[in-house]
């Protein structure tokens, strides 16, 4: 039987913890009488930084009668998170977790020669979008911040302007913006950028710009150099501004992205990076472009069109302004799969090599981060992970990985980026020849039957389910191996054999 344990991950109740608010200033931390810091502990194992989190716990739970419990905020209307039994259970795991192969991991990374403290970048939007809010951020522990996007022409928001696709647990998994762009002057903004280079020397500005035509392009860029950006970022994507030559409408034309980008470079000799959109087919195309342009990286991914729902009452989509809405950005966890997809395609295409790829689309932990530069990115960026957490998510984001890379034995991130790319392939490459079978484990198996429903309504019919000992039995001779009953199982009861030949009647 194979174990489908990861090294990394423990085997607690995800749900229970899902219900901690990760409160600001926790209460429950407070109310630790062995002086333990049990709202960290959680947020980290939140986040799934798992070593991190059991190499901060100092208290005995075992003998404790758990004021912080008693001192949840959720207490006085529901009952409060089963910090002690989560705390218990991240101890008793801990001993399985993986052990430091090396003890010093170095994080920094480069875009086109300028260096960063690690990978970590605040994408451009409002969570990077004054003085104030950028120096927080830097001092958070983020290496770098994309400046909300930089026009000449003015902006006039709508409100509200978000709207939101929830799980489960009430957090975010899609996000929609109907943003529009800085709504600071130009001068405003370098200004702010003449203050964060003067007291952030160390820290990447990253200079995200849009204009309207090719002499706006190329003066926007001076500006941004001249007032201390580190970084062009030229935002061809935004789903928001959708006028002739302007966002996604720049992002879908190879003409326009290369002559844009020719605009920009005669007014920088910066690193420039093209934000491309993922409103489109291909994106390798456009990236091409942007190199013949003069650029020297890709970022990618810009929001999604989306409509995020109507509101059955109103019979207005969301969100309404005066009874109206329009399509809008999406983003957040729900884009990543469409994100890494797109990464991937950037990686793999010959012509590309060399280029930097600053990846984003539903970061929230380390591990979503680390997927991204396995796949080819040298540079991550987040925006609506922090308008959810805050910018403390940087702090597991630096750990979860630098603990990872110190298990695995790896030094530097260079040696990371990339490292899945060969494992993507080709339609016609992909083995078809053998299958891995369920196998229950019915001492954890719960009876819900979800497995049967399953396979029976979305699979092959291939379980049978015991209404007296409410128990599964796979039935081998109609099984394929799909792991549709793996995935819909709560208890994670459903291991796969060794991987076997398939019959040769399955093969014709």
């Amino acid at each position: 039987m194979a174990n489908d344990r990861s090294k990394y991950s423990i085997s607690y109740d995800r749900s229970e913890l899902s219900r901690c608010l990760l409160c600001h200033d926790p209460q429950c931390t407070k109310a630790c009488i062995q002086g333990a810091d049990p709202g960290r502990i959680l947020r980290s194992m939140y986040f799934k930084n798992y070593n991190g989190a059991a190499l901060r716990i100092s208290c005995d739970c075992s003998s404790c009668d758990a004021p912080c419990e008693k001192a949840c905020v959720l207490g006085g209307r529901k009952t409060p998170v089963g910090i002690r039994s989560l705390l218990l259970r991240m101890k008793e795991d801990s001993v399985y977790l993986p052990k430091h192969e090396i003890e010093e991991v170095d994080l920094s990374t480069n875009i086109g020669g300028v260096r960063l403290e690690n990978p970590f970048i605040l994408s451009s939007s409002v969570v990077a979008s004054t003085y104030d809010m950028c120096k927080r951020a830097f001092e958070a522990g983020w290496a770098g911040v994309s400046f909300k996007t930089i026009c000449s022409f003015p902006q006039h928001e709508t409100s509200p302007r978000f709207s939101v696709i929830r799980n489960h647990s009430h957090s975010f998994c899609g996000f929609k913006n109907i943003e529009q762009l800085s709504d600071h002057s130009v001068k405003e903004n370098m200004d702010i950028f003449r203050k964060l280079r003067e007291e952030f020397p160390t820290k990447v500005i990253i200079a995200s710009i849009m204009g309207r035509n090719e002499a706006e392009w190329t003066e926007l860029a001076t500006l941004c150099q001249q007032a201390g950006a580190s970084v062009i970022e030229c935002n061809f994507s935004c789903p928001n501004m959708e006028a002739d030559d302007l966002g996604v409408t720049i992002g879908q034309s190879e003409e326009l992205v290369e002559r844009f980008t020719r605009a920009v470079k005669r007014g920088t000799d910066l690193p420039i990076l093209a934000k491309l959109t993922p409103n489109i087919t291909d994106m390798v195309p456009v990236a091409l472009a942007a190199k013949r342009g003069g650029a020297g990286g890709i970022s990618a991914i810009n929001t999604i069109n989306s409509i995020t729902g109507v509101d059955v009452d109103t019979l207005v989509a969301k969100p309404a302004v005066r009874g109206k809405s329009i399509v809008g950005g999406y983003s957040g966890a729900a884009v990543k799969p469409i994100a890494l997809r797109f990464i991937s395609d950037l990686n793999r295409c010959d012509e590309l090599k060399g280029m930097h790829i600053s990846g984003m689309g539903g970061i929230e932990t380390w591990r979503d981060a680390l997927e991204f530069i396995l796949l080819g990115a040298g540079t991550v960026q987040a925006t609506t992970a922090v308008m959810q957490y805050g910018y403390r998510i940087v702090e597991d984001l630096i750990e979860g990985l630098s603990e990872y890379m110190k298990c695995k034995g790896v030094r530097t991130i260079d040696s990371l980026i990339g490292g899945a790319a060969d494992s993507v392939v080709d339609h016609q490459s992909i083995e078809r020849d053998t299958v891995l079978f369920p196998i229950f484990d019915l001492d954890r198996c719960n009876g819900c039957g979800r497995c049967y429903i399953s396979c029976m309504d979305g699979g092959h019919q291939a379980i049978e389910f015991d209404p007296v000992s409410r128990r599964p039995r796979l039935i081998g001779q109609k099984c394929v191996g799909c792991h549709l009953c793996k995935l819909v199982c709560s208890e994670k009861a459903i291991f796969t054999s060794d991987r076997t030949i398939r019959r040769r009647s399955e093969q014709e």
